[in-house]
């Protein structure tokens, strides 16, 4: 490759024996050894209630003096309940939440106990609407976040990188998929997932399974949309302490929009360049103070910069909300989205660079090519609190049927004069049961305070995959295409070879855990959990009759510390381990193998800073070690044996930064620098070798500047060097800059008009690839025009 990693892994090395000195520098904090926080302290702690006495998780809580001393805020957890440790003196504290009226108190605290308040926030009136124009700054931060430890913290107090896409980044950009709000999470990027799947390498780890919906597995290969996302929620390193198994390098949740008691009527309509049409609702409407219902649809048809391909997708996410009481709320939702699309492998690839053929150049028979997947989802929350426990209980429901039929491009031959092409079918219809129960409570040890969790989790997943061998004029399963005319009109036939799959999976998993988040003092945290999981595993090769089981008992620890010299900065190191059973992320195959085989193991090491650097502006900086043991490998003296003695390891340093730099000035982005490599030889790669589709260098900033209350501009620059296709490291896809750039016009205080530009200097560059021969091309020069309006 062209840049070289040794000497930065270097450097990454010695900050992670700095992380080692970190945990030894901070111990005497927790066992007491520094000096108590001063005497003039005290606590002020309160609930957060509406009208009705229910409480309002995620009311902003702001404490300002009135006098020298620093600014505080905290996040209401899910009973509404917040702490605030302050110096003894007047203060104002100021709570707010999106809906309801601001409510302000004036307090003298003393030094000494907790003095408690209630604070019952008022509903915004009913004329209240949220407007579209330019005068307020676009809001690109999320102060505070569940998914992490399943309680509501503020993301400077949670001890691990996370990166978060708010809804106002994704509009501003007009996002349509996973793979355009990975562009600005550093350390993330997509991969082709054989373009008919979402797919992304978090930290040098790829997975098509590691994705989430409201904190629940949603695993299935398939393209998901963003039209109902609240926002985005990547949490990086393993996660299996609160996901369970998988998550090696991180997961990506998608937060829905839920029905709540603002109204809301907006309509998005958007179109550009390739016959770009796109069709977007979102309509809230609440019954009184204890219904509300809301619908999110979505239609696109949509055509490409390449030749033949094209989409049609639609979808309708319907969600309702009961406040059943001043102690229970009950959330369901359902949605149906279905999503049809040319299949297309990219281009191929010649001496160890993309093929030198049009970007838009088609490989095989585009009328039996195609892609579908059509997603049934039900979910049911019920919220509760009892005593002083909060009771959580979500239930989801998934049927996934989909499907892709493809020709594949192979090796070029020496003359560049021909292409080797295949073809197959594949079929995957998936039924997920899940079920989460979770209890939190918040008690006192002394001057230790605790936010305690303790959860079951429960599901069940049966599969069936299906997979045909393409034969040309029913008897080749290879032919050669012309290099510069790869399309086809060959007659091919599809049917079963003698390796094909058709088998029945059935998965089922218990999980238990438990979590303490300890407030040592108000400078020292701590979060240390366990989990159990229990996945059992049981195969049926519907060809030969034959049954496999295979059954792993994981045990994931999680251990923080972090550490506040100010209360705007946080300084943390973590540790997690997470396992991914031998079948496999999409668990689509058990042999006898492999059935012997276990788990594999992720191990990370992880410190960082975090700094809300004014109230709107959010920075974080990590370094991280994140080891893959237990990789297989094949037995040097028997290729028939499995060995389990392959790794793999990346060492990497990311930045991120959100929010408002001015009031005028709002930016979104980060660098990343990874260098993930084999450490000893697997079955598919050599020990040093470098894995595939990670950049040892990555930047993004999007920028949003207003000019005038009613106009703003966008100017977004992506950057990242070059990276291998492969694990062989023999063919390279060349890193690349590319400037995006935005305009947004209030037309009323209802009305926006945005234009966005993709590649502005129409940049020739290859976003990513499945393997050697499969390598996708960016799109040229394009633009994307939109009409938002609320009414």
């Amino acid at each position: 490759m062209a840049d070289n990693g040794s000497p930065i892994r270097a450097l990454i090395s010695t900050a992670f024996a700095l992380t080692v000195l970190l945990f030894g520098a901070l111990a005497p904090l927790a066992n007491g050894q520094i000096a108590n926080p001063s005497e003039d302290t005290g606590v002020v702690r309160g609930k957060v209630l509406d009208p009705t006495g229910a409480p309002i998780a995620g009311a902003r809580i702001l404490a300002i003096p009135d006098g020298p001393h620093p600014r505080s805020s905290a996040i209401s957890g899910q009973n509404g309940e917040f702490s605030l440790p302050l110096d003894a003196g007047k203060y104002t504290i100021d709570v707010t939440a999106d809906g309801f009226k601001k409510e302000s108190k004036s307090v003298r605290l003393l030094a000494g106990p907790a003095q408690t308040y209630e604070f019952v926030l008022q509903l915004a009136p009913k004329n209240y609407t949220v407007t579209v124009t330019e005068s307020a700054a676009p809001d690109y931060v999320e102060p505070s976040i569940s998914s992490a430890t399943k309680t509501l913290t503020p993301l400077r107090d949670v001890p691990q990188s996370v990166s978060v896409v708010t809804r106002q980044l994704m509009q501003d950009q007009l996002m349509m998929s996973i793979a355009d709000v990975v562009n600005y999470v550093p350390g993330v990027t997509s991969h082709q997932g054989e373009n008919n799947r979402d797919q992304v390498v978090i930290r040098g780890n790829s997975s098509s399974a590691d994705f989430f919906l409201d904190g629940i597995r949603d695993d299935v290969q398939y393209y998901r949309d963003l039209y109902n996302a609240d926002r985005i929620e990547v949490l990086k390193g393993p996660n299996a302490m609160i996901f369970g198994r998988g998550g090696g390098g991180g997961v990506v949740n998608r937060v829905t929009k839920e029905a709540g008691f603002v109204p809301l009527r907006e309509i998005t309509v958007d179109g550009g360049s390739f016959a770009d049409r796109r069709f977007t609702t979102d309509f809230d409407q609440p019954v009184g103070n204890r219904l509300a219902f809301r619908l999110n649809g979505v239609y696109e048809a949509s055509n490409s910069f390449r030749d033949f391909v094209n989409l049609e997708r639609y979808g309708v996410n319907p969600t309702m909300s009961i406040v059943a009481g001043r102690q229970t709320q009950i959330t369901l939702g359902y949605e149906h989205f279905q999503d049809y699309r040319m299949a297309d492998r990219g281009i191929t690839s010649f001496q160890g660079r993309p093929a030198d053929v049009p970007i838009s150049t088609f490989y095989g028979d585009p009328n039996d090519s195609h892609v579908r997947a059509l997603v049934n989802i039900g979910s049911v929350t019920v919220e509760h609190q009892v005593g002083g426990f909060d009771l959580h209980n979500r239930t989801l429901f998934g049927n996934y049927d989909r499907g892709y039929q493809n020709f594949v491009p192979g090796v070029v031959n020496a003359a560049k004069t021909l292409t080797d092409l295949r073809a197959y079918n594949n079929a995957t219809n998936r039924f997920n049961i899940f079920n989460q129960t979770y209890a939190t409570y918040t008690a006192s040890t002394g001057r230790f305070r605790h936010t305690l969790l303790a959860g079951f989790d429960a599901g069940r997943q049966v599969t069936d995959n299906f997979r045909n061998t393409g034969y040309f004029n029913n008897t080749a399963t290879v032919i050669q295409v012309p290099y510069l005319d790869p399309v086809i009109s060959t007659p091919t036939i599809f049917r079963q070879s003698a390796t094909d799959a058709n088998n029945h999976i059935a998965a089922t998993v218990s999980a238990g855990y438990v979590q303490d988040q300890i407030d040592l003092s108000r400078h020292v945290q701590v979060v240390a959990g366990l989990r159990f999981d229990h996945f059992d595993l049981q195969y049926l090769n519907n060809r030969t009759t034959e049954r496999l089981r295979r059954i792993d008992n994981l045990l994931s620890p999680r251990a923080g510390l972090v550490f506040k010299p100010a209360g705007e900065i946080s300084i943390y190191t973590s540790y997690s381990v997470s396992y991914l059973p031998s079948s496999g992320d999409q668990f689509a195959s058990l042999t006898t193998i492999t059935q012997q085989v276990k788990p594999e193991k992720f191990t990370n090491y992880e410190a960082g800073v975090k700094w809300d650097a004014t109230r709107r502006l959010f920075v974080t900086t990590s370094v991280y070690r994140l080891n893959r043991t237990n990789t297989r490998s094949i037995d040097p003296n028997d290729p028939t044996r499995i060995l389990q003695t392959g790794s793999q390891r990346t060492n990497g340093f990311e930045v991120g930064v959100n929010g408002m730099v001015t009031p005028a000035w709002t930016v979104a982005g980060g660098y990343a620098y990874q260098d993930a490599f084999v450490t000893s030889a697997t079955a598919s790669a050599r020990a040093g070798a470098q894995v595939a589709q990670v950049p040892h260098n990555s930047f993004s900033l999007w920028n949003n500047y207003r000019v005038h209350p009613r106009v703003g501009f966008g100017l977004g620059v992506l950057n990242r060097s070059d990276m291998f296709a492969g694990i062989d490291n023999t063919v390279n896809l060349p890193g690349y800059a590319r400037a995006d750039g935005a305009i947004f016009l209030s037309l009323t205080e209802k009305m926006r008009f945005q234009a966005n530009v993709e590649n502005l200097f129409n940049q020739r560059y290859f976003l990513n690839a499945d393997s050697n021969t499969n390598i996708s091309p960016g799109a040229p020069r394009s633009i994307r025009l939109a009409l938002v309006a609320r009414f």
